[in-house]
């Protein structure tokens, strides 16, 4: 039986909450402060989320949803300025706490690291938004949490492609049967599932009704003790919060 050795967690919508009242926010008083009439709300912003990547994201806004305006002879330029501004904003919103950790999330990595599971980070958000997230969540050193933090443009292509995935697997030389992934999105599992992960979603307000076929098990949240979650698919057995004996369990069924 091969043991399980490894979590690995995917951040925006999986470690916080961050994507309606965090990126979005932030992304509209970037577009503000460049004195654009730009707005996107929240159904819109659902969206784009099929579209992963900051940048990526203006651009297919541009592509798809506002195609009269009229683009600067420097577009990349343009844009990477736009996201430069997004990410300050961003970081400024996480500074006042306004976007906790999700429920479940920071017991979980105590009692992980302290049954000497490794952690890793595999996600499509800049490492300035994972250190504004975590420093004001974890604390100064929450670094020392994790073993490898695989953020941002490290890899060419970002999910659904595996790239990330492949990365941190390569880099913590681990096969994907000794890890478990943490997701919460459509692309997210279907990154996971291309590296061969097995994997835990947790859905949020945008990803409720994504298509999760090959999930492990999907979950509204991993709940706390006297807080249990709710499972949307897959079998929990006598479980109601995600621990490490549930981890195990889990990685159990995913590799007989």
């Amino acid at each position: 039986m091969v043991e399980l050795q490894a979590l690995i967690f995917d951040v925006d919508g999986t470690l916080a909450d961050t994507e309606r009242d965090g990126h979005r926010v932030a992304f509209n008083r970037a577009f503000a402060e460049a004195g654009l009439d730009w707005d996107w709300s929240v159904e819109l912003y659902g969206k784009l989320l099929a579209v992963t990547g900051g940048k990526e994201r203006i651009r297919h806004y541009l592509d798809t949803y506002n195609t009269d305006f009229q683009r600067p002879a420097k577009l990349d330029e343009f844009i990477a300025g736009l996201h430069k501004a997004k990410t300050r904003h961003y970081t400024e919103l996480l500074a006042t706490g306004a976007i906790p950790l999700r429920p479940g999330v920071k017991r979980l990595l105590e009692e992980a690291s302290e049954a000497g599971l490794r952690l890793a980070i595999a996600t499509t958000t800049t490492p300035e938004n994972v250190d504004a997230l975590l420093q004001h969540t974890l604390g100064a050193n929450w670094q020392q949490v994790f073993e490898l933090i695989a953020a941002g443009d490290i890899v060419p292509a970002k999910k659904p492609a595996p790239d990330i995935y492949h990365y941190t697997l390569e880099h913590m030389q681990l096969t994907a049967p000794q890890c478990l992934a943490f997701e919460d999105s459509e692309n997210g599992i279907l990154a996971t599932r291309a590296a061969d992960l097995a994997t835990l979603v947790t859905v949020n307000s945008y990803t409720h009704d994504h298509p999760f076929a090959e999930a492990a098990i999907v979950l509204d949240s991993l709940g706390e003790p006297g807080a249990p979650f709710t499972v949307l698919q897959g079998q929990a057995d006598s479980f109601d919060y995600v621990n490490v004996e549930f981890l195990k369990y889990l990685h159990r069924q995913a590799y007989p």
